[in-house]
């Protein structure tokens, strides 16, 4: 230490409490004015600063933590699209096992799909600006050929 200075050393990475450190350094400095019979009855504190290496310490732990914080983020994101992956996978099998059960037992469902997607691709073109061109034979959008399989499930 220099010329009667007396360094203050707080390591304490966790966060500086102004108040712990307004109350050691009244401490320290009652003490050493009581030396030269001085009464200090207050100490103030204007401005407060630490050496180069301390800030330093600090700045790199919260850099470490907020990494820290980074990467249990990024394997929670992983966790939870892997989840997500394997239960919009086995949506889908249930799905496909349900239309492939569906088109087994009643062959009606094929044409009721076709007819949905018909109803979607004709509001898709009239919400259209622009203007579709279609054949007589793409009128309907192959629904004649399901009215020939009707009737030919009649017969």
């Amino acid at each position: 230490m220099k010329a009667g200075h007396r360094a203050i050393v707080f390591n304490r990475l966790e966060g500086i409490k102004d108040k712990a450190v307004s109350r050691e350094i009244r401490k320290i400095l009652t003490e050493r004015a009581k030396n030269f019979n001085i009464a200090l009855d207050d100490v103030s504190i204007t401005s407060l600063s630490f050496g180069k290496e301390f800030t330093h310490a600090i700045e790199a732990k919260q850099v470490a933590a907020q990494e820290a914080e980074r990467a249990k983020f990024i394997v929670e994101k992983a966790e939870q699209d892997k989840k997500s992956a394997i239960i919009r996978a086995q949506g889908e099998a249930k799905s496909a096992e349900l239309i492939g059960n569906a088109i087994a037992n009643n062959p009606a469902f094929v044409a009721l799909r076709q007819i949905e997607a018909a109803r979607e691709i004709a509001h898709t073109i009239a919400a259209s600006n622009n203007k579709v061109f279609l054949d007589s034979g793409d009128l309907l959008l192959g629904l004649q050929s399901l009215k020939m399989l009707n009737n030919n499930n009649k017969k």
